[in-house]
């Protein structure tokens, strides 16, 4: 009886919009060490469906499906300075792409998200792989 209560709570279940996974990036990023999230400065996250064609391009990309995620911004050096009218740092979680992703592996969305942030972030900030894991251990 429980196995068919469980298949029914999903019966009625939408996958997240994209205002839903933003709210989780948010709520996730808000969980990350303080010293982390430090590094970024000011931050915005946002999430879209597939990168564009210029970003498909730029990075070579054979399916929209190939990328998770994207940080543009600048390292801690060249924070971003109101008088050259350049914006915050950003990551661009891409919502097509996580939740195929989702569906093809058994993780929750949650960590997903989690990870996505952590090695967008870490790697243009020069983390090691072992750096993130450490940090992924963490937020788990």
């Amino acid at each position: 009886m429980a196995r068919i209560y469980q298949t029914r709570a999903w019966q009625d279940q939408l996958s997240p919009s994209l205002p839903e996974l933003e709210l989780l990036a948010l709520e996730t990023y808000a969980t990350l060490p303080r010293d982390f999230r430090e590094l970024t400065g000011e931050i915005v996250i946002q999430i879209a469906e597939f990168p564009t064609e210029e970003i498909m391009d730029d990075l070579a990309l054979e399916t929209p499906f190939d990328l998770l995620g994207l940080f543009e911004g600048r390292g801690i050096a060249e924070r971003w300075n109101p008088a050259t009218g350049e914006g915050p740092n950003r990551v661009t979680l891409y919502r097509r792409a996580i939740l195929d992703y989702w569906a093809e592996n058994e993780e929750t969305l949650g960590d997903i998200v989690a990870h996505v942030l952590i090695h967008e972030i870490g790697h243009h900030f020069g983390l090691s792989d072992d750096d993130m894991a450490r940090i992924e251990e963490d937020v788990a």
